[in-house]
């Protein structure tokens, strides 16, 4: 019984690698193409593009295991049952459910590492890739550069005169006005500052002018710091259920973690079906298994996400418990029953 086990795991194994690495392959060169259009708005080199792919990296495991797994199962029993090796095992007396034994481990352990991915790392990753974003496009707005034009710059109109060699500017006019005041203030140097997410304008050695119907003002500076002109929006969490439950309601937060709890355990819950559609004769269901298999995944994904529209939290319950009975239903009739 313990050679049969390794024997099924092992063929398990194999099949879940050719299945998984083609389809994280395939994913991933489609997130490298969403990560591409991030381009157009913000400057991002090759190791930032790796960075924000690692950000990326626990999404893309948690839509790709379940599904290669799933798959692999169902293809690890048609190679047995196209083999013949499956008749064998029946032959020698041992019940289906032994099979089923054998991947209820692997399954539950996937299901546990999707859990814990969705549930602890997600909401990291996505809040570091979220503020990764977030940072280079503030600081994209910092994109300066000397001409005979000026810049917007939060609420100030910016002009540079030239630019330095070491990511500094020279001769710098700044101008602000509002309804009861304008503002004038020149500087012979300027520098970009990053201070905790909020990027400032440094500027040394230059002069201020304010004026105003009832006063005029004037101040010479050695340092000047324009603070606050362009927050970089950050998200923060202190936990996991923090950033899964909100002080505020959040109906797409709540949307995906009914989903994803689904998703996370499609491994196990798939394990019947697996079953009743890799066990077959395969004289005379060759042609049918993968038709079977992507329905399978299709009808399951379906439910998942458009139940949750019409009951909400009810959804898992409902889905899990009548996913397990209908596919228990099949697999006693077509299986348990012949074999």
């Amino acid at each position: 019984m313990h050679i049969l086990q390794n024997y099924i795991k092992q063929s398990l194994s194999l099949i879940f690698l050719s299945i998984f690495l083609p389809l994280f392959s395939i994913a991933s060169i489609v997130f490298l193409i969403k990560l591409a259009t991030y381009t157009a708005v913000i400057q991002l080199s090759i190791l930032e593009m790796g960075k924000l792919f690692l950000f990326m990296l626990p999404e893309l495991l948690f839509y790709t295991l379940p599904i290669s797994f799933f798959v692999a199962i169902t293809l690890a029993l048609f190679k047995l049952s196209n083999d013949n090796e499956i008749i064998v095992v029946f032959a020698l007396g041992i019940h289906p459910r032994v099979i089923l034994q054998t991947l209820f481990k692997p399954a539950l352990f996937l299901s546990l590492l999707l859990l814990f991915n969705f549930f602890v790392l997600l909401p990291h990753a996505k809040t570091l890739s979220n503020n990764f974003l977030s940072y280079k496009k503030s600081e994209a707005k910092f994109n300066l550069s000397a001409s005979e034009f000026g810049h917007k710059f939060g609420e100030w109109l910016l002009y540079i005169g030239k630019e330095n060699k070491n990511e500094s500017y020279a001769d710098v006019i700044l101008f602000n006005k509002n309804q009861d005041e304008e503002v004038l203030i020149g500087a012979k140097k300027a520098e970009i500052i990053n201070d905790a997410g909020i990027l400032r304008l440094k500027l040394s050695s230059g002069e201020g002018y304010s004026y105003s119907k009832e006063k005029f003002t004037q101040i010479d500076f050695e340092t000047m710091f324009i603070n606050d002109t362009m927050k970089t929006n950050l998200e923060k969490y202190e936990t996991p259920l923090e950033y899964w439950f909100p002080d505020t309601h959040s109906a797409k937060k709540r949307k995906m973690l009914i989903a994803n709890i689904l998703f996370s355990l499609f491994p196990l819950l798939s394990l019947y079906l697996a079953a009743t559609i890799g066990i077959v004769h395969a004289r005379h269901q060759k042609g049918k298994i993968f038709l079977f298999l992507f329905t399978g995944i299709i009808i399951y994904y379906s439910l998942a996400i458009a139940l949750q529209l019409v009951i909400f939290a009810y959804t898992l319950p409902v889905l899990i418990t009548g996913w397990l009975i209908v596919t228990y239903t099949l697999y006693k009739k077509t299986i348990v029953a012949k074999f």
